[in-house]
Order: C-alpha cells, then structure tokens, then sequence
C-alpha cells in the first residue's frame, strides 16, 4: 500500500524569499516523480506581473538616447525587466505607471522605480531598483509604462503595443527565481528504500515560498483530476437545481468571511452563495489568495448557515472525495502553522 507521506516545513531565517520544505516517506520513484512535476509547474505556470511596454516621450525606438540622461533607452529597459511587482486587485487588462522626473538641482539625479507612480492594483517590491540618471541640469524624463498579468516569461516580439512609439520589452511574469529539489534516501521500518524529497524555493519577494508550493500543487491536482473523473457517472441533476433560489441570491458578505477572502471571490465576481455552492473545490483553490485554510473557513460558515450539511463538508459541489484531492496542499499549509 502507498505511503501518505508527512509534510514537513524547515525555514531559513535568512529572507522571506527562501523555503526549504521536506517531504517524507515517499514510495520509491515518487520523490523524483514530484519534484520535477513540482519544479516545471513553480518555474512555468504561476502567475505574476510586469512591465510590458513603454513609451518615452519624444523617442520611437529602443536604440535610441534621451538628451540629459547617461543610459540609452535599451538600458533602461533591461533595468525596468529588473522592478519586481506584487498585485493588490485584480488586473483587467493592463494597467499604467507614470514616470516624471526633472532635475532642478545641480549634478545628477538618480532615478529609482520608487520615482514611478504606479497604479494602486500593483505594489513595488524593489524600490531601490535603478532605472536612470539625469546628467545635467533641467534635463527631463517622461515615461508611460504598462503593467501586464501573465505566466512564465514573454519576450518583446510577443507583446502587443497598441500605438505608434511603443516600445515592447521582455517581461518576467513568475516569481520564482529559482528552484532545487533533492532526494534522499528514508526508512520506513525496516524498508530503507523509500524517498526524501526536499524542495527548495526562491522568490522574488512577490510571493512567498509556502504560498507558491501550495498554488503548484493545486495546479497539479487540478490536471490530474482530469484523468481520475474518467469513470465518474455524470450527475442525474445539476446542483444549481437543486439549491433554493434565496439561498442562490444570498450575498457572501452575510456569512460574516474574512476580508481576504471576500476580496479574492469578488477579483473573480463571486460574491453570491449558490455560486459556491455550484463551484468545484479546485476551481475555488484556483482562485488567488483563496487557498486550504479559506476553504476550510468557507465550507464552516456554509455549514454553519445550513447551507451545506455537516456530512458534506468535505465537498462543495462533488463527491466526499474531493477533500482528498487537496490534502498536498493542506499539508502544506497545517505544516506552515505549526513552524
């Protein structure tokens, strides 16, 4: 019989970007089997955001010089691909920074990504981050910038620009800067073959390493999921049918859920009981910001109002089952508690 292994979390005060997390036992085979599946999904899949293009007043292409400051609009560029940015609200479309700057003073003045106004749906994580430097007095620098959501990386020649003097960069969307996995060797009785696996993650300070394991492990329980259903009857009605229509109209904001929660369902216009109701528990883990402890205060309150009866808490609109389905990344975040 397989193993359910135990999850164990061993931190690095060294920086909120690192993560070492231990993973034990394992049966043989399944350490490398969950390490590289893990390691593709953390580099490729999460999401994040960057800037995407800019426009510089009075410069139409990446080669050339702005009058006064010391880089030329390709090294600009390259320092922007370096500003690392947190989203607060959820992003329809791209959204626009700002950068004014002139310099009254006399020498140069550096200019830090903390000079930019950027919109309120992003936060900076790097304000330090050089951008450029006015050389001489009253030289001027003026610079629209759009902030795009995305995965992985997109080079320039992907990006869309939408007006003449736009200029496309490459944008880093993940915030995972690096990712190691080990396997070791484990005993269970007097089996000694069975696998350690130790995940090691770096951010980039977007995201913290615990949240971006736990978002990694939905993502593939979400694709495996596929194959499990193969063989599952398909429902004799839909649950939407089955649920009272004042229960369906009721808001969410009624059953007293925390804010962090309220905000995560309305980034994805939920904000109405049946909705929920009607929602497969990974299409919730989906959700930014909704991960294994939002569910479990969600499915308490439903629970709670009468709205989900006690024996089906372990699933919104499915089989019991489905609990079982989230139980890595509860894992993850019981083990992160107790640390």
């Amino acid at each position: 019989m397989l193993q359910t292994p135990e999850f164990k979390i061993e931190k690095v005060e060294d920086g909120r970007n690192y993560g070492r997390f231990q993973v034990e036992p394992l049966e043989p085979g399944y350490g490398t089997t969950m390490g590289n599946s893990l390691r593709r999904i953390l580099l490729r899949s999460l999401e994040g955001c960057a800037v995407s293009r800019i426009r510089v007043d009075n410069v139409w292409h990446e080669f050339a010089t702005i009058p006064g400051v010391r880089e030329d609009v390709t090294e600009i560029v390259l320092n922007l691909k370096a500003v690392r940015l947190r989203q607060i609200t959820e992003l329809h479309g791209d959204v626009r920074a700002h950068l004014y700057v002139r310099n009254d003073g006399e020498g140069e003045r550096i200019i830090t990504a903390d000079d930019i106004e950027w919109p309120v749906e992003v936060e900076l994580i790097n304000p330090d981050q050089h951008i450029a430097t006015l050389t001489e007095r009253d030289s001027i620098i003026d610079m629209d910038l759009w902030i795009s959501r995305g995965q992985g990386y997109k080079p320039a020649e992907m990006q869309e620009t939408v007006a003449l003097g736009e200029i496309p960069i490459d944008s880093i969307f993940t915030p995972i800067e690096r990712v190691n996995y080990v396997i070791e060797q484990t005993r269970v009785g007097s089996e000694v073959d069975y696998d350690r696996l130790i995940l090691e993650i770096l951010t980039d300070g977007t995201v913290e390493p615990e949240d971006a394991l736990s978002h990694a492990a939905q993502i593939l329980m979400a694709h495996a999921r596929v194959f499990a259903e193969f063989t599952q009857p398909a429902p004799l009605e839909s649950a939407e049918n089955m649920i009272p229509e004042e229960v369906q109209n009721k808001p969410l904001a009624d059953l007293g859920l925390s804010p962090r929660m309220l905000n995560a369902l309305r980034s994805k216009q939920i904000d109405k009981v049946g909705q929920v109701l009607t929602m497969d528990p990974d299409q919730l883990l989906s959700i930014r910001n909704f991960g294994p402890r939002s569910m479990g205060e969600l499915r308490e309150k439903l629970a709670e109002y009468g709205y989900l009866p006690e024996g089906s808490l372990d699933g919104l609109a499915g089989d019991a089952g489905d609990d079982e389905d989230i139980d890595f990344a509860d894992a993850i975040g019981a083990a992160d508690e107790e640390a």
